[in-house]
């Protein structure tokens, strides 16, 4: 079984305006409790025992809730901006900087904005010589991450806001990793962002054969904009329940 999940949140989150302007948008108050409690629990309830955390924006809001819900979770923080310069930025930094944590052993890779069920998060707990990546059908998959899979499940490419059609499946920003992961790490390039990308490891292990797509049947909350928020405080009131009227297309 695996026990140890990598939370990814170490940037302000630009999009939420001045909510995020004197501390980290996953810290967000929503229904009386930060928004990255939610996930936590999520996680516990799952079976997930052990998070490795990487924060760097206000990193002492990050210590503050520590400290608050120590008694609930077995939280390490880890500081991006300890390990690599402030101007190395991206989402393969925090594999980055935690590979001696989780060197040698699988584990899931969350984003610590993002919100899902318990049910999914212990779908994804497959001991495995497979990589995973969680998908969800979508209306607007050009808007997205696409994920390109083959007949079998195996994920082919992450085509990035694609043009033209590959299917329909998103990417979700959750993952399970086995420690082949970090063998691409430093074959990766800058992209045209400016950013180290996730997805061009994830591409890699791909070519490979060996990363696997699996559908969400659950709810995915992205705490990414100001009026997600109120989505989040229906949902956790039990007052909305997102509808999966999308199926999936290859």
């Amino acid at each position: 079984m695996i026990k140890k999940v990598l939370i990814s949140a170490a940037g302000r989150g630009t999009r939420m305006l001045d909510l995020s302007k004197d501390k980290p948008k996953h810290l967000i108050v929503i229904n009386g409790k930060p928004f990255l409690y939610y996930l936590l629990k999520n996680l516990k309830e799952a079976g997930f025992e052990e998070i490795i955390m990487v924060v760097g924006y206000k990193k002492e809001f990050m210590e503050e809730f520590l400290a608050e819900y120590s008694n609930e979770f077995n939280i390490t923080l880890v500081n991006q901006f300890d390990i690599l310069s402030e101007d190395r930025y991206g989402t393969a930094c925090p594999l980055e900087c935690t590979k001696d944590l989780l060197q040698g052993e699988s584990f899931l890779a969350v984003y610590g904005d993002n919100l899902y069920a318990v049910e999914d998060l212990k779908r994804l707990n497959i001991d495995d010589n497979y990589s995973y990546i969680a998908g969800l059908p979508h209306s607007h998959p050009e808007n997205y991450g696409v994920l390109a899979v083959d007949e079998n499940g195996l994920l082919k490419r992450i085509v990035e806001k694609p043009k033209d059609p590959v299917g329909n499946l998103i990417n979700t920003g959750l993952y399970k990793f086995t420690p082949e992961v970090f063998d691409h790490l430093d074959k990766i390039k800058i992209s045209p962002r400016g950013e180290y990308e996730l997805t061009d490891v994830i591409n890699l292990l791909a070519i490979q054969g060996k990363v696997k797509a699996m559908d969400l049947k659950g709810i995915w909350l992205d705490l990414g904009k100001p009026e997600d928020i109120v989505r989040v405080e229906k949902y956790l009131s039990g007052d909305w329940e997102p509808k999966r009227d999308v199926k999936k297309t290859s």
